[in-house]
């Protein structure tokens, strides 16, 4: 047994799951997620309680019960939660604005790169090199925080770039003047 597939998933107050032919819905507080089940997959809602169950011990199976267990578990914590990825941007002259339905990042280079913001998600730049991106959908918050990541990673000379609030970046000595 799936020792991620076999834990409970406990629904908070508030948030209401419903499956109707194998397509789950959870319902919150934040919004509406919705997701299909593989086949051989399911789920059964007792009280306060999910569990995902799967159909026999096939290889297949076993490999995605903890893992729509998991996307489950993300579902219900971000429709009553949200998701948070904060980044932040060093280099002199490195800015972010958010511009109608765009990201502006200024990033050193010789054009300003316009990311496109995805529905679903809000952004907001504070201090112009702090940002905030805020959800329910937990894969396109981080998709899109790695896709501005991913503009100018920090490199380990300076530490020029963007990167995540806590992320430690491991720095590297310049070079050495010889005798």
């Amino acid at each position: 047994m799936s020792r991620v597939g076999k834990k409970v998933i406990t629904i908070p107050t508030g948030a209401t799951i419903s499956e109707k032919d194998g397509k789950v819905t959870v319902k919150g507080a934040k919004g509406e997620l919705s997701w299909i089940l593989p086949e051989g997959i399911s789920i059964s809602v007792d009280g306060t309680e999910l569990s995902v169950k799967r159909a026999d011990e096939s290889r297949r199976l076993r490999a995605l019960h903890g893992t729509n267990r998991s996307l489950l578990s993300n579902m219900v914590e971000g429709v009553s939660k949200g998701f948070t990825k904060e980044l932040e941007i060093v280099g002199v002259g490195f800015k972010a604005a958010v511009k109608g339905s765009q990201l502006d990042l200024a990033l050193g280079k010789s054009h300003p790169i316009l990311h496109p913001i995805p529905t679903g998600i809000t952004v907001t730049v504070t201090d112009n090199t702090k940002i905030k991106v805020e959800g329910i959908d937990k894969q396109v918050v981080g998709q899109f925080a790695a896709e501005v990541r991913g503009y100018y990673p920090p490199e380990p000379y300076k530490g020029k770039g963007v990167h995540y609030v806590g992320e430690h970046i491991r720095r590297k000595e310049g070079k050495s003047v010889g005798k």
